[in-house]
């Protein structure tokens, strides 16, 4: 079993909070983890809202869970029934003690109705990402021989649902996100009483795979599609709202340069782009024209996934050109400058130099998929994705 890097902090969390939420996509893993998580509490009780047992345990929610206040509560599922949230609430408030609640969601505390209101100063969420490569370093069997390269390829081709990831055959992984794909269409969207037709939702999905890593054009997006700017707009909140869709925004600096305002826009799993795609192999992979961009966006994902609770993240472009692809900010201050390259010989453009030196970055790092670390400034290296992840978590 592959353990999750996330265990400690939820653990640590339940000692503070009465109520702590993870949320992520579907099938991320987060009921493995929070049962793993009750193993190591002296009392605790779950509740799958997926099924019709556990659900009718709650018909009368405020009675059952008053019953059980000397457990911890385990609720999977919590966006299937948003009326819990308040009374939640109400119960946390007649007794503040650590570790009442541990609830588990696909959705965005903003999208689930009443989560963010509800419990606002009172519960702390995570984020369980798809698998990091540092998860997957941490259970590897090596014996010291692969520098690594041979998991981040196989992450980066088949994503980082567990399902997929395990799964040593690459056509069975690649069927089983096929499957992910029919499925959060055809009946997760709608069970979130959200009613856009599965057919027009994956015509958008796609559009979006074709222009992984690239600006957002709401404008050309709808005209693609045949609907408004502000219908795309919505189709778009939704997938970022239910962890599929990334929407890095550009950092705006202090100096005089027109910034390009538009969001970069990726699907956040590389397994679920290359599925959308029709990429089956690394061969397929390595001879597509999206490689570079689904190579920048994994990277992007997995360093955002490594780093959030340490700093904000954006990319930074000028008007002229001038082009960073991801900016890591603590207290609104540029501190690491990062450029993505998909090749053995990565060649620096004179955009990223003079950006990098116009918002004062401490470190910059070029990363890309060979195997040795150079400096090539006395600030700026050339790294493969293992090592950089050794110097900055």
């Amino acid at each position: 079993m592959i353990g999750r890097r996330l265990q400690k902090s939820v653990i640590d969390s339940l000692q503070a909070f009465p109520v702590v939420g993870i949320v992520g996509s579907r099938q991320t893993g987060k009921t493995t983890l929070a049962k793993s998580i009750a193993k190591e509490l002296p009392a605790s009780l779950y509740l799958d809202l997926e099924l019709p047992s556990d659900f009718n345990k709650l018909q009368n929610a405020e009675l059952f869970l008053k019953e059980n206040s000397s457990k911890l509560i385990i609720i999977d599922e919590v966006q299937r029934m948003p009326i819990l949230f308040p009374i939640i609430r109400a119960l946390v408030d007649q007794d503040r003690k650590p570790a009442r609640f541990l609830i588990l969601g696909s959705a965005s505390p903003v999208f689930i109705k009443g989560a963010s209101e509800s419990l606002a100063g009172r519960i702390i969420y995570h984020e369980l990402s798809t698998f990091c490569i540092d998860e997957l370093n941490a259970s590897s069997d090596s014996d010291g021989t692969d520098d690594g390269s041979r998991l981040v390829n196989e992450l980066w081709l088949k994503g980082g649902y567990p399902l997929s990831y395990l799964n040593e055959n690459n056509e069975e992984s690649f069927t089983w996100r096929e499957s992910f794909i029919k499925t959060f269409l055809e009946q997760d969207i709608p069970q979130l009483g959200i009613r856009i037709p599965a057919i027009q939702l994956r015509r958008f999905w796609t559009i979006l795979a074709h222009n992984h890593g690239k600006l957002w054009n709401s404008s050309h997006t709808a005209l693609s599609l045949g609907v408004s700017a502000p219908t795309v707009k919505n189709y778009l909140d939704i997938l970022s709202d239910t962890f599929i869709v990334r929407q890095l925004t550009p950092y705006f600096a202090n100096v005089k340069k027109r910034i390009v305002k538009a969001a970069k826009t990726y699907v956040r799993d590389s397994g679920l782009l290359h599925a959308l795609l029709g990429i089956r192999s690394l061969e397929q992979l390595y001879g597509n024209p999206i490689a570079g961009f689904s190579w920048e966006g994994f990277i992007v994902e997995q360093i955002i996934n490594l780093t959030r609770n340490n700093y904000e993240h954006y990319f930074y472009r000028t008007g002229a050109g001038a082009e960073i692809d991801l900016l890591l900010v603590k207290n609104n201050i540029p501190e690491i400058a990062i450029e993505i390259k998909f090749s053995l010989e990565p060649k620096i453009m004179k955009g990223f130099w003079t950006s990098f030196d116009e918002l004062k970055c401490k470190k910059g790092f070029v990363i890309y998929p060979g195997r040795d670390f150079y400096p090539i400034h006395e600030k700026v290296s050339v790294t493969p994705l293992n090592r950089f992840l050794e110097l900055i978590v």
